[in-house]
């Protein structure tokens, strides 16, 4: 079933641009959504800490190249239901959210793109249910297999004096005692922290580790937004979170052990076989850092038909170099089989 929302709710997508905001049965309870264009489904997925509006640059081009596209509040974010416990943010309840929003939609079928968490969350659903899922798109964190260690124990061997920033968003509360009595200013440090033209310099003390007894945000950047980011934009994201808390967000790091057990069994070193795309940026810890996983891609993802590391490119790869990755996009969807 969907439900056109009774009001266009805020954020508002930017002027001109022709898009509905929805409401859609799912197992969350309700996927909130917003859909341009008609034509093939794309499923657009976001990471951690954004929302739909994180395709804000992508659903226009995207409906005049002659696809429908959509961009969902993953579980937890925005207008979608936030379910309570950290288990209901599982990677297979997630998965079956995007099935939801496909079948919801009318479609049989649909192209699943994500970015940071959404690329783990839409390379899992193409892995899982093939049959709702005909190729898959991955920006920022390439595709690793299920199975190895428990990530846990792996994020807690990280850092040696310091804490890794996995683990510190695992313990429940931490992270939002200290995020929530400014949420803006968090999130302003955050953005700029992963961007090519506000990172901190090489050498400098690395944001995403924590020292003992200190913050996250004492190693962010402060007074300078990125390029792609604008007060209006910082002011969408802020108030989002400042109406819905971090909690449902954080949950997805609290489940990775959960996820661990559930995929590890039927998924060990599964490849995604659908055709796929990956564009990472070349400044991005997550390209760097997993470097090894993109040298797996001829096994891990056999049908790649696009990879790309952008030049000068941080993490926020569709929002800082829109036009690029809009034309990577829109080249790989047209060669993909009807």
């Amino acid at each position: 079933m969907s439900t056109p929302l009774p009001q266009s709710p805020p954020p508002a997508p930017p002027a001109g641009d022709r898009t509905t905001h929805r409401l859609v049965d799912s197992p969350a309870g309700r996927t909130h959504l917003v859909e341009q264009g008609a034509g093939p489904l794309v499923l657009l997925v976001h990471g951690f800490p954004e929302s739909w509006y994180s395709w804000r640059h992508q659903l226009p081009v995207l409906a005049a190249a002659g696809y429908r596209a959509v961009a969902v509040d993953v579980r937890g974010y925005g207008r979608s239901s936030r379910p309570a416990g950290t288990d209901a943010y599982r990677m297979l309840d997630l998965v079956e959210d995007n099935v939801a929003v496909v079948r919801a939609l009318g479609a049989e079928n649909a192209v699943i793109v994500g970015h940071d968490w959404g690329a783990t969350i839409a390379a899992h659903s193409a892995l899982v249910r093939p049959d709702v899922f005909r190729a898959v798109g991955l920006l920022s964190v390439p595709y690793t297999p299920p199975g190895g260690p428990r990530p846990g124990e792996v994020f807690a061997g990280m850092g040696g004096e310091e804490e890794f920033y996995v683990s510190y968003f695992q313990e429940p509360g931490r992270a939002e005692a200290e995020i929530e009595p400014d949420v803006r200013g968090w999130l302003a440090g955050f953005y700029a922290a992963l961007s090519a033209d506000t990172m901190p310099e090489p050498g400098a003390p690395d944001p995403h580790f924590v020292r003992r007894g200190g913050r996250l945000r004492d190693r962010f950047p402060v007074g300078r937004l990125p390029g792609w980011l604008d007060e209006r934009d910082l002011d969408v994201y802020a108030g989002e979170f400042e109406r819905t808390g971090l909690t449902g967000a954080l949950n997805r790091y609290r489940a990775m052990d959960r996820d661990w057990a559930d995929l590890t069994p039927g998924y060990a070193g599964a490849p995604v076989t659908q055709p796929s795309l990956f564009v990472g940026g070349a400044l991005d810890a997550s390209t760097t850092w997993l470097a090894d996983a993109i040298k797996a891609f001829p096994d891990t993802l056999p049908d790649l038909r696009s990879s790309h590391v952008l030049d000068g490119c941080g993490h926020w790869v569709q929002q800082e170099r829109p036009e690029e990755v809009n034309r990577l996009l829109t080249e790989w969807l047209a060669g993909l089989p009807g």
